[in-house]
Order: C-alpha cells, then structure tokens, then sequence
C-alpha cells in the first residue's frame, strides 16, 4: 500500500509546499563599552515606559485618548519592565551579600 506524500496534498489545494530553509549566521553581538553602560541603558528604558504610560493615563483621564487598548498596554508594560527591574536588584543585592559572607 503506497502513501501519497503531504507535499502533493498541500500542493493540490492550492497551497504551495514549503521548502526547506538554510540556517542563517548568528548575529554578531557588540559588546557595550561597560555593564553599567548597559545596566544605565536599561534603567532609562524603564524610566521611558513609565513616562509612557504617565502620559496616556493623562490623555484618558483628559478624554484625548481615542484608544484605551494603547494605555492598558503601556501600563502593563511598565509594570512589567518594573517587576523585572526589582527582581534584577534584588538577585544582585542576595549575590553581594553572599559574597560578603564567604570567608576569605
């Protein structure tokens, strides 16, 4: 009993069969100038998505804001962004704090 492939089956309901893809190259990563370059980069990020979201809860307090979606999503994300923040000190304060208990 012979089975038919799938590629024929796709093929014929109008839809074209997939071909295989070649593995691209990884991107090559710069490295940032210094950790507390990237680590200010990353508190300025933070501080932008909280000014955002400021900014579209004043608009819908206001009534300017024709969207409400857009104020629900950049206040989530801030909240988010800041939970992340949080967690991140916390888990290097617990790792400082480790270290300064080791006995040398």
């Amino acid at each position: 009993m012979a089975i038919s492939p799938i590629g024929s089956i796709l093929g014929a309901a109008g839809i074209a069969p997939t071909q295989p893809t070649q593995p691209t190259q990884p991107a090559q990563a710069t490295q940032p100038a210094s950790g507390g370059n990237t680590f200010t980069q990353a508190l300025e990020n933070v501080q932008a998505s909280q000014d955002n979201a400021d900014t579209l809860a004043q608009a819908a307090a206001t009534g300017n804001l024709t969207d409400i979606h857009n104020y629900t999503i950049a206040a989530t994300e801030a909240s988010i962004t800041t939970e992340l923040t949080v967690a991140v000190r916390d888990r290097a304060v617990e790792a400082f704090n480790e270290i300064m208990r080791m006995q040398v």
